[in-house]
């Protein structure tokens, strides 16, 4: 098993305190130079952009029951640059890259081939970042993009053409990063029908909308959209940089978008705390065959596993004592996560989340972790989950690997990321 970490840089109240936003990166690189002593693979942050107390202000807002900010990283990479000169052996990790947001997937695949190029100046330096990317956390920030519906037909379609817009971004990115000289007309334009859709109702608005457009096909069964994104023909720039550093990782569990990618490039899977054990064990099932050759064999550890957990070994406490105070700690920090979060997840997937962290002793948390994963499997540890208290989220952090990770079969530590 391998053990990465997941840092959120979530400035939200906690305990009716509201730390400055240069506390909060100060506890960040603590932290992190704490798990790259510790033998943590890989450092996974969060992403975010724009201030999502302002967003409240919105007609419609999306989390209007969060307190202060969801996440401080808006740049995966200058943060890299930053941890990358503070450490020595942990790797990177987006959790995970908007390439919509901020000039779209061109621009995106052009700033990753600047770093890497950069970073891969030095011949000592190996270290990767694994590049997880998706649509994003939350859609406010991708409508200040302009990723938003251009008409009614859009509109109407808009739950399932947000996901395509995504795919032709993907499509863009990947075959850029690849080194493709490439025009938006070589990507094809999206056309969806009723299969795409939750209900009939859904279908039939698009339909109805189409045909006013003129835009429904003379069958009726389906509607064509204009690409998002129109370019001449084009090629990033850096060009001679070491694709080896960069790890892709898609943010999502669409399964034909998995497969898609991976005609492309060797692509894994995010994999976030509310995903079902049925959904990983399939995604492992399909990508041992869709992986990318060029990626070779698929493994288990690459699809991470996000884990809650609420550790507690503190001195001057009995076993019991350490078990009930961890299970009031998680009980308090998951219900201010839910209730700021109210009406934004299926309240199925929240109390699935919860069944997914774990909480105890050291002894316990072992138990649950032989008890819940695979021992090929990579576990992406999320201490500092609510929790501002940096000296005791490091002391979490050693505990884990400590008192947990001995416990548990094959207990070697691994300082690269697998």
């Amino acid at each position: 098993m391998e053990y990465d970490i997941f840092f959120s840089i979530s400035q939200t109240p906690v305990g009716n305190r509201l730390p400055s936003e240069a506390e909060m990166f100060g506890n960040f690189f603590d932290q992190v130079q704490a798990a790259d002593r510790l033998g943590f693979g890989v450092a996974w942050i969060a992403e975010s952009h724009l201030s999502s107390e302002i967003q409240k202000r919105h007609p419609k807002p999306v989390i209007p029951h969060w307190q202060g900010e969801v996440g401080l990283n808006v740049d995966f990479l200058q943060l890299c640059h930053q941890v990358f000169a503070q450490t020595k052996h942990i790797e990177m990790g987006s959790a995970v890259m908007n390439i919509l947001v901020n000039g779209g997937p061109v621009a995106a695949a052009e700033r990753i081939a600047a770093f890497c190029a950069l970073h891969g100046l030095s011949p000592q330096e190996k270290r990767r970042i694994h590049l997880g990317f998706s649509q994003g956390r939350f859609e406010f920030m991708n409508r200040a993009s302009g990723i938003l519906p251009r008409d009614e037909v859009e509109q109407a379609a808009w739950p399932a053409l947000r996901g395509k817009v995504f795919a032709e971004a993907c499509e863009i990115f990947l075959r850029l990063l690849r080194g493709d000289v490439l025009a938006s007309s070589d990507v094809a334009e999206t056309t969806l029908s009723a299969e795409h859709f939750r209900s009939e109702a859904e279908w039939s608005q698009v339909q109805q909308e189409a045909e006013k457009a003129g835009r429904l096909s003379p069958d009726r069964n389906s509607v064509s959209f204009a690409r998002r994104w129109d370019f001449e023909v084009l090629k990033i720039v850096p060009q001679e940089w070491s694709r080896e550093l960069v790890n892709l990782v898609i943010g999502s569990h669409d399964s034909e978008l998995q497969e898609k990618v991976n005609q492309i490039l060797p692509v894994q899977v995010f994999n976030l705390s509310i995903t079902q054990p049925d959904v990983i064990e399939e995604t492992h099932r399909r990508m041992t065959q869709a992986y990318h050759p060029d990626g070779g064999p698929w493994k288990r550890s690459y699809m991470p596993r996000t884990v809650f957990v609420f550790l507690n070994e503190e001195e001057g406490l009995s076993s019991e004592q350490r078990s009930q105070a961890a299970r009031n700690e998680a009980e308090t920090a998951l219900q201010a996560y839910w209730t700021a979060l109210e009406g934004t997840l299926d309240p199925r997937k929240v109390s699935n989340a919860a069944d997914n962290a774990l909480i105890g002793n050291a002894e316990q948390v072992a138990e649950q972790i032989r008890q819940r994963f695979h021992p090929e499997d990579r576990v992406m540890l999320w201490f500092d989950f609510f929790n501002h208290d940096s000296a005791r989220v490091i002391r979490n952090m050693e505990a884990f690997m400590h008192k947990v990770v001995p416990r548990l079969p094959g207990s070697a530590l691994s300082t690269g990321a697998g």
